[in-house]
């Protein structure tokens, strides 16, 4: 969060502690059970905001407020306030959470349903990869990129991998900060593994891959969102880049390479296949005749 955001969730979250009746304790038992649940951080802001609103607006605890004003209540955000979808998600889920904390499990199943956005992921062809990585000026940033795409990572994946978590030999990386903190192994590339030598010797960095200003720390994400931003300027792309997207552009090109769906499900650390079949609706696959596989089997059709 900025510094403004921080502020504004801070007076919210005060204001409801210190004006409604009940919600600080409440509130209490809340955080327990969400750091307790390991929770990202994102995650305890997003809800905690949104129940400090509800409770500010009632002037009662959630768990206190009916379902019929709790619908009310969204109905006249998205409609009167024209609250942006996102609020509306984070405060559905918040009051599921907060409700189930309560063994309100009626009220938790009762709250209106959240319909994800079929949005296609943006995706850059191979020589629009190439020409952003090469569009760089400094020797890092241009590794950088290139490295957030060879293995598809995730922008806190790449921040906190350690030089110790690359393994030249066996050309793997180890992803020890995946999303739902799971981890995984992907490959390195074997250009990287080539140039990785020079990237060490001339940038010496001490425990992280991609170090920030401070010797010893990762880097920032806004610094990282600038590099992609000052490279992209850069070229002649007209799409709308961000570290995602060299995610989608790993898994779509991956794809179209031949590698099976379940190989780049485990490769981008997805939980559900549902989640990666969305690149086959954006990758340029070739698509091979039918046939009997009898007549492969004895090399009557070849492949």
């Amino acid at each position: 969060m900025n510094a403004t955001t921080t502020r504004q969730y801070n007076t919210v979250l005060s204001q409801a502690k210190k004006g409604v009746p009940g919600f600080a304790l409440a509130y209490g038992k809340f955080i327990e059970k969400v750091t307790i649940g390991q929770n990202s951080k994102s995650l305890i802001v997003n809800y905690s905001r949104s129940l400090a609103y509800i409770a500010l607006h009632f002037s009662r605890p959630p768990h206190q407020v009916s379902v019929e004003e709790i619908n009310a209540y969204l109905y006249s955000m998205m409609v009167h306030e024209g609250c942006s979808v996102t609020y509306f998600k984070h405060a559905v889920f918040a009051l599921r959470y907060w409700f189930r904390l309560f063994d309100m499990e009626d009220k938790a199943i009762q709250m209106p349903p959240v319909k994800k956005e079929k949005i296609l992921p943006t995706v850059l062809s191979r020589q629009e990869c190439k020409a952003l990585f090469k569009a760089p000026a400094n020797l890092k940033h241009r590794f950088l990129l290139a490295f957030a795409y060879a293995g598809g990572l995730r922008m806190n994946e790449l921040r906190m991998i350690k030089i110790s978590d690359v393994d030249m030999q066996r050309e793997q990386i180890h992803i020890r900060h995946g999303k739902g903190r799971k981890q995984r192994c992907v490959s390195l590339s074997k250009l990287l593994v080539q140039k990785l030598p020079l990237y060490l010797s001339q940038l010496k960095p001490g425990v992280y891959l991609f170090e920030g200003l401070t010797p010893g720390h990762p880097m920032g994400q806004r610094s990282i969102q600038y590099i992609i931003s000052e490279a992209l300027q850069k070229t002649t792309i007209q799409k709308a880049v961000s570290m995602h997207t060299l995610r989608h552009s790993f898994a779509t090109h991956l794809l179209e390479d031949g590698v099976d769906i379940h190989t780049i499900q485990h490769l981008l650390g997805h939980a559900d296949l549902i989640q990666t079949l969305v690149y086959l609706h954006v990758a340029q696959v070739k698509t091979k005749p039918a046939h009997s596989p009898l007549d492969t089997l004895y090399d009557v059709v070849k492949l």
